[in-house]
């Protein structure tokens, strides 16, 4: 039986970063050895990195960390919305939350 033509691959990372992802890992079954062949054969299928890979605009607003006047404030921004004649069905509303925020 022969041996797969194999090369080592070194990369230096955060310890706390490595020990979180291979205590994931482990709970998977996946070896880190094993996710890093994987994201290799992932680059090379998508030509490219397999997600995107950019800074996020902005978070969603968490309305429970609102206080009574911001989130009063974001309704009225809704009810405007309305007035005006900008409605959404929830099929757009789930696209540009995707969009936005990948959610």
């Amino acid at each position: 039986m022969t041996m797969a033509n194999t090369s080592p691959v070194y990369a230096r990372i955060d310890s706390s970063l490595k020990d979180n992802a291979e205590t994931i890992l482990a709970r998977l079954g996946i070896t880190p050895t094993c996710a890093i062949q994987m994201l290799y054969s992932q680059i090379v299928l998508h030509n490219g990195i397999p997600f995107d890979v950019r800074i996020p605009s902005r978070k969603p607003v968490a309305v429970g960390a609102l206080s009574r006047a911001e989130l009063d404030a974001e309704l009225m921004k809704g009810v405007e919305s309305l007035k005006a004649g900008k409605g959404y069905s929830a099929d757009e509303v789930d696209a540009m939350l995707q969009k936005e925020f990948g959610i």
